[in-house]
């Protein structure tokens, strides 16, 4: 159902919306409901798109605050595997005790991560600042 409408509009606007209405398939009330509805549909959007900003700023910043952290993480990581493969000695091969030792360590290390990524334990979180050393 469509409704009447008496509006006023500027002259130049009069003039535009008679010129595309001269030309093939031109019908003033059609043009006019169109351009309403586009102009509607963006003043929505824009709407949605303005309470949205704040939102993805904010997760924007905690992503790039998580990259930095695991950054740091990896970085402490590499550090201490090379300097731990620097200082410690090679283990011989024919020596299969300290080589199933090792293996064994290994697989606590193992099995100690996974029990505490599944109970979302953290180590950081349980030092006490007052034992570290300075």
């Amino acid at each position: 159902m469509k409704v009447r409408q008496n509006l006023y509009i500027d002259r130049e606007l009069s003039d535009a919306l008679d010129a595309l209405a001269i030309r093939p398939g031109g019908n003033k009330s059609r043009i006019v409901n169109e351009a309403l509805g586009t102009w509607l549909a963006r003043r929505a959007t824009k709407q949605v798109d303005d309470l949205l900003k704040v939102r993805l700023d904010r997760i924007s910043r905690e992503i790039g605050a998580c990259r930095r952290d695991i950054e740091v993480v990896l970085e402490a990581l590499s550090l201490f595997v090379r300097y731990q493969l620097t200082v410690t000695a090679p283990l011989p091969e024919a020596d299969a005790a300290a080589l199933a030792a090792g293996n064994e360590r290994f697989d606590r290390f193992i099995a100690q991560l996974g029990r505490q990524i599944a109970a979302g334990k953290r180590t950081l979180d349980s030092v006490d600042p007052s034992d570290a050393r300075t």
